[in-house]
């Protein structure tokens, strides 16, 4: 069921351009993603008594940005690797053999630590973290820096001047993304426009195009970050000789070469130990790759709303189109589905087989944006307001984030 977006909460302080910079400059990647999330919100929910209408970018950038939060946080991808690597007969018996090799060679507190998460003895789970803190920063240090202030230019605006937007837009550069802004230029003319459209359908149908055209600059801007992030890397077998503790005991019997030579960083291990250590992560290497690009991917591609809807990306839209984005007649907005929506009016096809690839991202978002243009929980606030107060202090909130 869709309504208009007129959640009875109270409204958030308008973040300012201050605001932004302020944010964007936080040292933590966890803290700041949390304010990020936190900001969207406010920004959306300005935007949205701005234009009288419909879901904004910003709306959807709240749960998206909460969602890259758990990556972050490494909260879901090692427990989901976890429960992939020991779903598999095989892989689970090479992961039990490197657990026993490690209890051989390690000491019982070290060795204990390593194998209760055999996974990321293996993977570099923090790379994928990195990747999203860096898109999550990169996105909103750009995007939402223009929201803010588009919003303190524009907010108590009575009157349309065309002059006024085009002087705004212009301070924005020109040409295609990833370098140029041209799609923001545009982006922000139709939200402007939306304001004194009084016509329900074409406002619906501007902030439609306006969304989509934010969206494509975003998603072009995030090509490395995401690409980076399904590339998490895998340790190699030298990680053991150089990561593990250098001053262990093993329960086997040393013996020194008797001519000098380069010292071992593990000198205390016996070397049967290490080549039967190095052994077992060669065999359980080729699996922890592709079971750690698959819980990265699948993280990627699920977007949790507010209301608990999860959406898998990797399927096909279920949602439909509210009535006012059933049949577009907006010149502008069918030129740019033409351009992006290869099945157009129908979400049919909309699964993103390849979240790397740009196609098939923006197919899904596009259709995504349609479909929940006019769904009122999407307003919700992400944080309860213990939260809020806690990130406002700048501390990490406790509770479910």
């Amino acid at each position: 069921m869709t309504t208009p977006l007129r959640a009875d909460v109270q409204e958030p302080p308008t973040p300012t351009v201050a605001d932004v910079t302020r944010i964007a400059a936080h040292p933590d990647p966890i803290i700041r993603n949390l304010m990020i999330t936190h900001c969207y919100h406010a920004l959306s929910r300005a935007l949205t008594d701005f234009t009288g209408g419909s879901a904004n970018w910003c709306t959807f950038a709240v749960w998206a940005s909460k969602q890259v939060g758990q990556t972050i946080r490494q909260e879901d991808p090692r427990r989901l690797a976890e429960r992939l690597l020991t779903a598999s007969p095989q892989s689970s018996a090479i992961a039990a053999l490197l657990a026993e090799a490690l209890r051989r060679a390690l000491p019982h507190q070290v060795a204990e630590r390593l194998v209760h998460h055999p996974i990321a003895t293996l993977t570099r789970l923090e790379a994928a973290s990195e990747a999203g803190a860096r898109g999550n920063l990169k996105v909103f240090a750009e995007i939402a820096h223009e929201f803010a202030r588009f919003l303190t230019e524009f907010a108590h605006t009575q009157t349309p001047d065309d002059q006024r937007i085009a002087a705004f837009c212009a301070t924005l550069r020109p040409g295609p993304p990833p370098n140029g802004q041209h799609y923001l230029q545009q982006a922000f003319t139709h939200y402007y426009r939306a304001r004194f459209t009084e016509d329900p359908k074409a406002r619906t149908e501007l902030l439609l195009l306006a969304n989509i055209e934010v969206g494509l600059h975003e998603q072009t801007r995030l090509q490395p970050e995401i690409t980076a992030a399904l590339t998490t890397p895998i340790r190699t077998p030298q990680f053991l000789t150089h990561e593990l503790p250098p001053h262990t005991s093993s329960p086997l019997p040393h013996t020194p070469s008797p001519r000098p030579r380069t010292p071992s960083p593990l000198p205390h291990i016996a070397l049967p130990l290490i080549t039967l250590l190095r052994a077992t992560v060669e065999t359980l290497l080729e699996p922890a790759r592709t079971l750690t690009r698959k819980t990265i991917t699948k993280l990627l591609l699920t977007l949790t709303l507010p209301n608990n809807t999860h959406l898998d990306l990797s399927d096909d839209l279920t949602a439909t189109y509210p009535a006012p984005l059933t049949h577009l007649t907006n010149p502008d907005l069918l030129a740019l589905l033409h351009q992006v929506d290869p099945t157009p009016d129908s979400p049919l096809d909309t699964a993103a087989e390849d979240w790397s690839d740009l196609p098939d991202r923006m197919h899904y978002i596009a259709d995504m944006f349609r479909c929940y243009a006019t769904h009122e929980i999407l307003l919700n606030p992400p944080f309860t307001p213990e939260q809020v107060e806690a990130l406002t202090a700048g501390h990490l909130p406790t509770g479910r984030l």
